[in-house]
């Protein structure tokens, strides 16, 4: 999938990624997701992501790089 960070608390550690179609609310991520090991992101980054199970029952995007 693509789409934009629309938010990330770097002192928490996570954020949410809205796809491009924007028929689903936005999709969790957590920093450890980001493909370049930085832990940090910009909010507004076109990125590229897959969806998968994660904790507490819920999907949530990782492998996040850029678009």
């Amino acid at each position: 999938m693509t789409g934009t960070v629309v938010d990330f608390d770097e002192p928490a550690g996570y954020g949410h990624v809205a796809d491009e179609a924007g028929d689903l609310e936005p999709w969790f991520f957590h920093c450890t997701s980001i493909a370049d090991g930085s832990r940090t992101i910009e909010v507004g980054a076109r990125v590229r992501f897959e969806v998968v199970p994660g904790h507490r029952g819920r999907y949530e995007a990782t492998d996040l790089r850029p678009a």
